[in-house]
């Protein structure tokens, strides 16, 4: 079954693109993601900290 599935993988043009599309979706994710944290205010994080005690 593996190799079937293999084999009609390696028959398709233009696939390899796909992998290479998913890994700068991903490093560009977790790029942005990392530049908002580090950007967020020290303020904001300090409330939210203290909302799980405000009860």
């Amino acid at each position: 079954m593996f190799e079937a599935i293999k084999h009609n993988v390696n028959t398709i043009v233009g696939i390899e693109i796909y992998p290479i599309i998913s890994l700068l979706i991903f490093f560009f994710f977790f790029v942005g993601l990392g530049i908002w944290v580090y950007g967020y205010k020290k303020e904001a994080i300090e409330d939210m900290s203290q909302i799980p005690l405000n009860d």
